[in-house]
């Protein structure tokens, strides 16, 4: 199985996603679009696509015009059968390739808040059998509307998309399930230019809320993250092989 994973930053990188592929065998490809590799036309030669999150609008292809290949890689991907996982500026990246755009919510959804599995994520592969509510680690300022034929799998009171799958095997997550204990504790200060523009004085105060609640919610991330992966790569899997039989 070999995987391209596109990465937005190095503050970002594929985690327990990445990890967890790596124990199931997966040949990881790691490129780095916003950092001068370019983004293949084709997905010739690999079995599924991993596109991760970064603090950069998903918009801004003035300041980043990797974006364009990127949705054109996506669209791709879906006409070939290949399955995608896009996690926070990727989910945000798939809803842009199939017609919405990208826009500041107002608000920072910042740390462990609850997010919850609708009906259809209940019955979905990636999340059948998982409790209702989640605790998986979030930071992002942006939001979208889901495309035309978007299934929506979780949700919650700030951003209503926080989960989504298009056709049997493209899934956008808004949230950083990937994310390392390491990873996690940084996250407020990697992001500290967005904490100080939504919280001002109280910034601090906030990254201290985060910190605990990283230390009471990260093992229950961390094991969703590994059923979902699981489970998406088994998707990857079936694609595989009936696109070889």
């Amino acid at each position: 199985m070999r995987l391209l994973v596109l990465q937005h930053c190095p503050v970002t990188p594929v985690g327990l996603v990445g990890a967890r592929a790596i124990e199931r065998g997966a040949k990881l490809v790691t490129l780095f679009p916003h950092h001068g590799d370019d983004v293949p036309k084709t997905v010739d030669g690999f079995d599924g696509l991993i596109l991760l999150g970064g603090p950069m609008h998903a918009g801004d292809d003035a300041n980043y015009p990797a974006f364009a290949p990127m949705l054109s890689l996506i669209r791709t991907c879906r006409q070939a059968e290949v399955p995608v996982l896009g996690l926070c500026l990727g989910s945000q990246l798939i809803a842009r390739a199939f017609g919405q755009e990208v826009y500041r919510f107002g608000g920072l959804e910042v740390g462990y808040p609850s997010i919850h599995l609708t009906p259809a994520g209940e019955r979905d592969p990636l999340f059948r059998g998982m409790a209702s509510q989640q605790r998986v680690m979030q930071m992002h300022e942006d939001s979208f509307d889901l495309p035309q034929d978007a299934v929506l799998l979780m949700r919650n009171e700030v951003c209503e998309n926080q989960a989504f799958r298009i056709g049997s095997s493209i899934y956008g997550i808004q949230a950083h399930p990937e994310v390392t204990l390491k990873d996690a504790r940084n996250f407020p200060r990697d992001c500290w230019p967005a904490m100080i523009r939504h919280y001002g004085d109280r910034a601090e105060a906030v990254e201290a809320r985060v910190l605990a609640e990283i230390e009471t919610h990260f093992e229950g991330g961390a094991a969703f993250c590994r059923t979902m992966t699981d489970r998406w790569l088994d998707l990857v899997t079936a694609a595989r092989d009936a696109r070889t039989s």
